[in-house]
């Protein structure tokens, strides 16, 4: 990994409650599995502040209900924040917080600067269209108007991602869950954004159809050195395969981070000691 004194994306104190607060909770006090016992405010995440550089992978682990997948969602804008900012340097020289900016600017956020791919495809996926037409539906939201650009390069990026270029008028619908993992990530790289969120995109695929997306995520990483992603995923293995740097989330905050052997192999935190002693 190449280290970048600026990164590529800041995120401060990023919080997000459903309920008012209550002295005991807003003042920092124990909450019992995210929810306040005095007030019952649920916070689902509670002052994360990260960093991520170009060219890294950041895992995020945690048990279901930590607040994983919930960042990326609000950093993607699916989810209302309660509190907290966020930057992203490719955006306005990181000097614009990305949750102050209004509805078109947050579309471009979108489409140009960061891109998502879900667990399930479905979600990232319009399966009415073809492959070429998710990819092109990415180029035309950008700005890109030119024909003959947008088959190229939708050309291109399914090569890349080892979908066969004969059925990119296809739609994604015939093609296997693996196929069309690859066929969304292929959709999300369409306008190089720098931020690259992924969300479980192993889970539920074969071992040898993980293998094979997990083997082009490396090689986005090489092929796109000042990409930068965040990679949540519940399989440790996967994190220790790719991320460069790991967080550990507990109840909706950061309970523990740093290089990801590191955490793996001498966690501090009692949580990441459980975490760890569950997949051996």
């Amino acid at each position: 990994m190449t280290f970048f004194e600026t990164p590529s994306l800041r995120i401060e104190r990023l919080t997000i409650r459903y309920g008012a607060g209550c002295p005991a909770c807003m003042g920092g006090g124990i909450l019992e599995k995210n929810r306040c016992a005095a007030c019952d405010t649920v916070w689902s995440l509670k002052g994360v502040s990260l960093e991520v550089y170009p060219g890294e992978i950041l895992g995020i682990v945690g048990e279901s209900g930590s607040g994983k997948s919930t960042l990326l969602q609000s950093l993607y804008f699916e989810r209302p924040i309660s509190a907290g900012s966020a930057y992203i340097h490719e955006y306005r020289g990181g000097e614009a917080d990305i949750f102050t900016a209004d509805r078109q600017q947050q579309r471009e956020i979108r489409n140009i600067h960061m891109a998502m791919v879900y667990q399930n495809p479905l979600m990232g996926l319009r399966m009415r269209f073809s492959s070429l037409g998710n990819i092109a539906e990415k180029l035309l939201a950008a700005g890109n108007r030119n024909t003959a650009f947008i088959t190229e390069r939708a050309s291109e990026l399914l090569g890349i991602m080892e979908v066969p270029v004969a059925r990119m008028k296809e739609s994604p619908r015939n093609f296997s869950g693996g196929m069309q993992q690859r066929v969304q990530i292929a959709k999300a790289l369409a306008n190089d954004p720098s931020i690259l969120l992924l969300d479980e995109i192993t889970t539920g695929l074969d071992m040898s159809v993980q293998a094979r997306v997990l083997d082009l995520i490396r090689k986005i990483k090489y092929q796109n050195p000042n990409v930068s992603m965040l990679l949540v995923s519940h399989d440790l293995s996967v994190i220790r395969m790719l991320a460069d740097r790991t967080i550990v989330m507990f109840d909706g905050q950061i309970v523990e981070s740093g290089m990801t052997d590191q955490v793996l192999e001498d966690p501090q935190h009692h949580f990441t000691q459980q975490l760890v002693q569950s997949m051996l």
